[in-house]
């Protein structure tokens, strides 16, 4: 009898972890992009792969260089075979009418893996996309998007003084970092299902400009003086996916702030939907090496200096 039970127990443990290793992350880190140790989708996304392999139950699968393609007769084409068994889909890349995902039959792809409950979590410029093209389909999967000269892109420091109760912001404290943070989202009528994650108040001088593009300032933009704003968000969907818009990202040496980069992990972590511990994500700390690994190599005639860190305060 007790052999049975101990049979029983053991093929339930392993029933279990089966269930929970087959949470599949598709991480899509885009082009090389802006001057050294801006945009640099590749090392940053590598540097959140490599923290997020010590986590149980999630296989994670990094794609650089923009969506996946392969080589048939010569000719790259798209390789969508990729995203077979995906839990989530990760995308850090630039955006704009550019964007990887709303190039030839892309979006009817994420709309097909959506329909299945797959989630999808967007980081920096890839929240950014045309009204008209992709604009419905990312308030409907995420929540919102970033819509040229309605939504602003100044470079500030943005001051998170508190955390609302959630998954995402388990273990992290209030930080500020300085950042190309977006503002003024598209989000859907009423904001309906949209959790913000990551609320400030930037300040009169961030709204009166310059923008980083266009500079700006932008009339309703300044008209809002005063109120705050939502830089990250999360939303649960109706199909049973899960989504998210992180709008920071723009300097990779702010993932060396423990706070900003545990946040992103349990976003990605509970974006797959598996569950975010307590304390967060353990994440061990990113040294000053670390950070100058994996980086994308630019143009022979842009200078690659070292730039000193953006300010990081923690609050107190």
């Amino acid at each position: 009898m007790k052999l049975r039970y101990f049979f029983a127990a053991t093929l339930a443990l392993g029933a279990a972890f089966v269930q929970a290793a087959d949470r599949k992350l598709v991480m899509i880190a885009g082009p090389v992009s802006h001057p050294p140790l801006m945009h640099e989708f590749k090392a940053g996304s590598m540097l959140l792969q490599k923290r997020l392999e010590a986590v149980p139950g999630l296989k994670t699968v990094l794609i650089t260089n923009g969506w996946p393609t392969k080589l048939v007769d010569g000719k790259r084409v798209d390789d969508n075979a990729v995203f077979e068994g995906a839990d989530a889909v990760f995308i850090y890349c630039d955006g704009g009418a550019n964007h990887p995902a709303v190039q030839k039959d892309r979006l009817a792809v994420l709309g097909a893996l959506v329909k299945k409950g797959v989630s999808l979590g967007m980081a920096h410029f890839a929240v950014e996309v045309l009204a008209e093209k992709g604009g419905a389909e990312w308030k409907e999967w995420i929540g919102g998007h970033y819509e040229n000269s309605f939504s602003c892109n100044p470079i500030w420091e943005a001051d998170y003084k508190t955390l609302p109760e959630h998954p995402i912001t388990r273990g992290v404290k209030p930080f500020k970092t300085n950042d190309e943070w977006y503002f003024n989202m598209r989000f859907r009528e009423g904001k309906a299902g949209v959790k913000d994650i990551l609320v400030a108040t930037p300040s009169d001088a961030v709204r009166d400009g310059p923008y980083v593009h266009p500079k700006g300032p932008y009339a309703h933009i300044q008209a809002a003086k005063g109120r705050p704003e939502t830089m990250m968000w999360a939303v649960e969907r109706a199909d049973g996916g899960r989504g998210f818009g992180f709008t920071g990202g723009h300097f990779h040496r702010n993932w060396q702030n423990d706070d900003q980069r545990r946040l992103m992990l349990n976003a990605i972590v509970w974006l797959a939907k598996l569950d975010v511990p307590a304390g967060g994500i353990g994440s061990a700390s990113v040294s000053d090496a670390e950070i100058m690994q994996n980086l994308d190599e630019k143009k022979p005639s842009t200078p690659r200096p070292v730039p000193a860190a953006p300010a990081q305060k923690k609050a107190p």
